[in-house]
């Protein structure tokens, strides 16, 4: 059978397409009414020419985990709402007694075991994400206490019982993960309120925000194949338009980008190093053992080939304990999926013996992917399971690896993709709410896949591979849309309720 005879007729259904026309346009980043119907004599080429301008800045951020959607966010949130009252008339101050953070959806249901309601106290306290002291949401742990904060000469008590309000997990808000910030005066009127949310990787949004200024992306894209032609258009490679975008939209140099860059790379492989150097029980209400530290020493006495294996799943595991431990690491894409590119960084680094300059090109193409999947789907395992956490993070390492030990554009694509492809389905199944069981070792997995999907793409004949990168990104936007609720990070489902006794 002819292979676009094939694609057209089987693979791009009138179902799947109307599925993806009607998803949100929050979640795809471009409006439902610019994707036409397919003629029918044409093959599909990829979504239609978006505009992503996303920063680098955005992708790749800094704070404390478990989880970015669950604990960064609302850190984050808090932070602004705070920010938000220091702005208000001395009368709204004046009135206000108390803050109400009501929490929805799976931030309700599973927000205790991601630390949201210490996120959203640290936040209100002054903390920020890059710099949040992890002992300080430790010793938020006691419950039983009040904090007096200040701002604008305004001193006002928060504590758990207070402040947080554990509310319905099913609601009619647009995100599943909606957080309701309120200043009420002491006859429980609301004086000041904010709708936001958190829409997975940390980042968030609210109700009516203004758009922010940025500069305009020097080149348009919103999909791999407008990218692809951009780059054939231009004569330039994947991380000098990267670059270039990233220095128009923020308005910065190559300086400032490498140093952020930089700063990525160092605090990945400063988490893969600690991580290594520790042992003990991560905290949970049941007994969880750190092992990167011993699958490590473990890989000193094996072969080479099953060694490599054994300290990629080491490191990925390193930063995943870490993370769960509440320590900073990067959102790649997530805080979830925390552990899945440092561990390749790595590997990049010390066993590949790739320069630094390569290293952030690589980073590059891993943000490209993350761009793509967070702008045309989503990267938050509330709205599409863990396929938009660890599978997006496997095919970002992935492209990273392949881009920047010398692979074309179009075999960084096909890594991507690889990877991608065979995480597909992957649901969100948190035991107890924790990002512990499934979500530590499928860091280890997923850097696997990737590692292996960079193999595979750097040595088959690139033309005689089927999938492209935009098709398995509107697959998984289509699956992560028909997996059930329970499965997408409420803790109800799957491992989530297997691994329970009742």
């Amino acid at each position: 059978m002819d292979r676009r005879y094939f694609l057209k007729t089987a693979a791009l259904t009138a179902a799947g397409l109307s599925l993806f026309k009607s998803a949100p346009a929050q979640a795809r980043g471009i409006p439902a009414s610019s994707f036409p119907d397919l003629p029918p004599n044409v093959c599909y080429s990829g979504p239609p020419a978006g505009r992503i301008c996303t920063s680098v800045t955005d992708l790749f951020k800094i704070g404390p985990g478990p989880s970015s959607s669950h604990t960064l966010a609302p850190l984050r949130i808090a932070g602004n709402f705070r920010a938000f009252l220091e702005k208000q008339d001395n009368a709204t101050l004046s009135a206000g007694t108390s803050i109400k953070a009501h929490l929805y959806g799976s931030l309700s249901s599973t927000g205790k075991g991601h630390r949201t309601d210490r996120a959203i106290l640290s936040g209100l306290m002054g903390q920020k994400a890059k710099t949040c002291d992890p002992s300080v949401m430790d010793a938020l742990a006691d419950e039983s206490k009040t904090h007096v904060i200040s701002f604008s000469d305004k001193k006002i008590g928060i504590s758990h019982a207070g402040t947080i309000v554990w509310d319905s997990i099913d609601h009619d808000y647009p995100f599943n993960n909606t957080l309701v910030m309120q200043f009420v005066d002491k006859n429980g009127r609301v004086l000041v309120e904010r709708e936001y949310y958190s829409t997975g990787g940390g980042f968030y949004s609210w109700k009516g925000q203004p758009e922010e200024k940025r500069g305009d992306p020097v080149h348009i894209y919103g999909s791999m194949t407008k990218f692809n032609e951009l780059v054939k258009k231009t004569g330039k490679q994947l991380h000098e338009i990267m670059l270039e975008n990233e220095m128009a939209i923020m308005g910065c140099d190559e300086k400032d980008v490498n140093a952020h860059l930089d700063l990525i790379l160092d605090t990945m492989l400063n988490g893969v190093a600690l991580g290594l150097e520790e042992d003990g029980l991560l905290p949970a209400p049941f007994e969880f053992h750190r092992k990167a530290k011993h699958l490590y020493a473990q890989a000193q006495k094996m072969d080479d080939g099953e060694a490599l294996m054994q300290k990629v799943s080491s490191y990925a595991l390193a930063v995943s304990e870490g993370n769960a431990a509440g320590r900073l690491a990067v959102t790649a894409p997530t805080l979830g999926s925390a552990g899945t590119m440092p561990s390749l960084v790595k590997i990049m680094k010390d066993h590949l013996k790739l320069s630094r300059e390569d290293m952030r090109k690589g980073l590059l193409a891993g943000a490209l992917v993350g761009f793509l999947c967070k702008n045309n789907a989503s990267v938050a395992g509330a709205e599409v399971g863990c396929q938009g956490e660890i599978g997006v993070a496997s095919a970002m390492a992935a492209a990273m690896t392949a881009y920047a030990s010398g692979a074309t554009i179009k075999t960084t694509e096909v890594a991507a993709t690889i990877a991608l492809e065979h995480h597909l389905g992957m649901s969100c199944d948190p035991v107890g709410g924790f990002v512990l069981i499934p979500c530590i070792e499928r860091n280890a997995f997923g850097a696997l896949k990737a590692y292996n999907a960079c193999l595979m793409a750097k040595n088959e004949i690139i033309s005689q591979h089927w999938e492209d990168l935009d098709r398995v990104i509107m697959a998984m936007l289509q699956t992560g849309r028909a997996l059930p609720q329970p499965f997408k990070e409420m803790g109800t489902a799957g491992l989530g309720m297997t691994m329970v006794d009742c």
